[in-house]
């Protein structure tokens, strides 16, 4: 409300109500998140490293880390709520970013895989403690230099590790 500068109750009157202003508000931050995979340009490494950038720079804004503090404490009470909200977030990045690695498999980019492993995989990668401990107030990678250079090494990391086989007459 105060980002738009409204009140709360005209907030909640636009969207319908509060799940459907969260709901929004994932939306947002789905596309935002995953805009560097849907244009579909550049080299695997530079378009992975524009994600995790971004998925790192969004779990970093302090508002992010308020509403998921807020989530966790209210999940037990509103289950079926919480349950949509991660389905809505957390699932969708998760299929997004699966729908992308599919298309990198294809194209020979990376080995073949269970395309969700991988992408939960590398999610876990990107993100690694840092979400946690900013959850908790503990130091964390706080700069864009601390956070690229956490996404360098996990990007790379996984690369390495997905990396598609040699053929046997390569050298």
């Amino acid at each position: 409300a105060a980002r738009v500068g409204c009140s709360k109750q005209t907030l909640y009157s636009q969207f319908g109500s509060r799940q459907e202003l969260m709901q929004s508000v994932m939306q947002e931050h789905l596309d935002l998140a995953t805009a560097q995979l849907d244009d579909g340009q550049g080299d695997i490494r530079t378009v992975l490293l524009a994600f995790a950038m971004e998925h790192l720079q969004r779990l970093s804004d302090p508002h992010v880390i308020t509403t998921c503090q807020l989530l966790s404490a209210e999940a037990a009470q509103f289950p079926e709520e919480a349950r949509t909200l991660y389905r809505d977030g957390c699932d969708r990045l998760q299929q997004r970013l699966a729908d992308w690695l599919v298309v990198a498999m294809r194209r020979g980019q990376l080995r073949q895989d269970d395309a969700h492993f991988v992408a939960e995989l590398l999610l876990g990668m990107i993100v690694g403690l840092d979400f946690e401990r900013q959850r908790f107030a503990v130091a964390h990678r706080d700069t864009d230099a601390l956070r690229k250079a956490w996404a360098e090494r996990a990007v790379d990391a996984f690369l390495r590790s997905f990396r598609p086989p040699v053929a046997s007459g390569d050298t």
